[in-house]
């Protein structure tokens, strides 16, 4: 079997990254996990689960909002919390205990639940409507705040006082409390009247006893308990670790004697970061990268140590014609997350001189960045670029029916065209919806982003980019461009000739083929085969 070990954890802890549902998702759920799932949950042909070391009361929910709703998995915290339900469940506040005479105030946002006037308690719901979160309040002041499993039941509760959390408890089904968090110090209490922790593998079960009721850290906890579970599984059993910092150091002892395959994602743990990583290096079977630029930056790193590395793509391709064509305008999607500001500037200013021989064209700044001041941000700094180079700045605005006004020494009011957006994309099912309306892909950033080369490909939208890639034919599907003073003809080459997008558009799904679910499973096979 191939345990997958995720990297789904909330900044530097050991919880998932569940949110309300007003909130603005800040991050992407898609890594390379969720993809070799979705591979091995397609193909099934070999069998895997997820061994989930975190703590994730609502992982079910995660699980279909990625596809994979039925993917077999093993939870720590669900061996720690003995917990014996598997299905999620409906789970209403109105079935809650409440006190007497309560009042139900229903906001936009969430439910207020008052007592005599005052508030009680505020219930949070997920994007899946169910309640995550409940906050109670006395004399004004949040003093506990209670954590809902989807599978229907309290999984955690924590105590504030003056505002700060002072202990949390990870409960069982029953209510009563099975670890005690103390967050000031993160010592760890295990309840002497339940010193038990439940395990299975496959259709083995056993108990298991903590050794002691006192751990300095919950990451002590975890490693006990994981090699309990790991005590139970086949010698032959395969471990792909999706390498983070947070789980580093314990993967590292605990897989030790394991068949390990490490996976490296974007510039998540790269060695040349984590001491620890390179260390897993020298003792893995087999390392899996996103890219072949990612597996010569860690053959870089690691020497000759390095020498069972492949790089297999977690996303695959697929046919999916754009609609750029039947627009009135050619967009120009233009990345511009981790571009030094100097370049940014750069690259707005040699667009917008080319701009004026393209009345259709129209540039979209993309970025994955959430924070709600990016968009004004980067609309700021696209004015001053081409304020600096002599263009109007009323190019780079927010659109109002794609114009803006300015004004003549007439003073009347002269409509001006809107020429630079911004694409503020998260998810991915947002930038796939955006890539289907784009006429070419500029990437001059110095890594280009891999999953947008990929929607290029499947799209068979052609791509300019700053460095060499494996995604990009030069002359075919695209152009590697080392001077950004060449960047507007390589645009015309493009855009001013259907024969040129059309002959890019063709090679695209022709290298698009080396990257479907069929050639990337296969290139799995080979891996599971090398390590035996």
């Amino acid at each position: 079997m191939l345990h997958f070990i995720p990297a789904w954890y909330q900044q530097d802890n050991w919880w998932e990254n569940e949110q309300k549902w007003y909130v603005r998702r800040m991050h992407t759920e898609f890594d390379d996990t969720v993809k070799q799932i979705q591979l091995f949950q397609r193909n099934g042909s070999f069998p895997y689960q997820i061994l989930l070391l975190g703590f994730s009361p609502n992982f079910r929910h995660f699980l279909h909002r990625q596809s994979v709703f039925r993917a077999p998995y093993w939870s720590c915290f669900d061996a720690i919390q003995e917990i014996q339900r598997r299905k999620a469940a409906v789970l209403s506040f109105h079935n809650m205990k409440w006190p007497p005479h309560m009042e139900f105030i229903y906001t936009p946002f969430a439910v207020v639940a008052l007592r005599e006037g005052e508030r009680f308690a505020q219930i949070e719901f997920s994007e899946d409507g169910n309640p995550i979160q409940i906050d109670m309040y006395e004399k004004g002041e949040l003093c506990r705040r209670n954590l809902y499993d989807d599978r229907g039941f309290v999984s955690s509760t924590i105590l504030y006082r003056g505002g700060r959390a002072v202990r949390q408890d990870f409960l069982m089904e029953s209510g009563a409390w099975k670890l005690r968090l103390f967050p000031e110090d993160g010592h760890v209490e295990v309840n002497p009247r339940y010193p038990r922790f439940q395990l299975s593998y496959q259709d083995y079960e056993r108990a298991g006893v903590f050794r002691q009721l006192s751990y300095d850290s919950l990451e002590q906890v975890i490693r006990e308990v994981l090699l309990a579970y790991l005590g139970m599984t086949e010698e032959e059993d395969l471990f792909c670790v999706a390498m983070h910092g947070q789980h580093t150091r314990l993967l590292k002892e605990a897989l030790a004697q394991k068949k390990t395959i490490l996976s490296f994602f974007g510039d998540r743990c790269l060695p040349d970061r984590q001491p620890e990583a390179r260390e897993m290096i020298e003792k893995a079977d087999y390392i899996i990268t996103d890219s072949r630029e990612n597996s010569r930056r860690i053959k870089g790193c690691a020497g000759a140590v390095a020498g069972n590395i492949t790089d297999i793509s977690p996303y695959d391709t697929r046919v999916d014609f754009g609609i750029s064509q039947q627009l009135d305008v050619q967009k120009i999607l233009v990345p511009v997350d981790g571009m030094e500001e100097g370049r940014l500037l750069e690259l707005v200013q040699t667009l917008g001189k080319y701009l004026p021989s393209n009345k259709n064209a129209r540039v979209h700044l993309f970025t994955r960045l959430a924070d709600y001041g990016r968009k004004r941000r980067l609309l700021e700094q696209a004015r001053r670029a081409l304020s600096a180079a002599g263009l109007p700045e009323g190019w780079a605005a927010e659109e109002e029916n794609g114009q803006t006004f300015a004004e003549n020494d007439l003073g009347e009011a002269q409509p001006l065209t809107v020429l630079f957006q911004v694409e503020q994309c998260v998810d991915e099912l947002s930038v796939s919806r955006c890539m289907r309306e784009q006429r070419v892909l500029v990437d001059m950033r110095a890594v280009p982003e891999l999953y947008l080369q990929i929607a290029a490909l499947s799209m068979g939208i052609p791509q300019i980019v700053g460095s060499r890639t494996q995604f990009v034919k030069q002359g075919r599907n695209g152009i590697i461009l080392q001077d950004m003073g060449k960047l507007p003809a390589a645009l015309r080459f493009y855009l001013d000739n259907l024969v040129n997008w059309n002959d890019a558009k063709v090679c695209s799904y022709v290298l698009g083929k080396r990257y479907t679910t069929d050639v990337l499973m296969e290139k799995w096979r080979e891996v599971i085969k090398a390590i035996g």
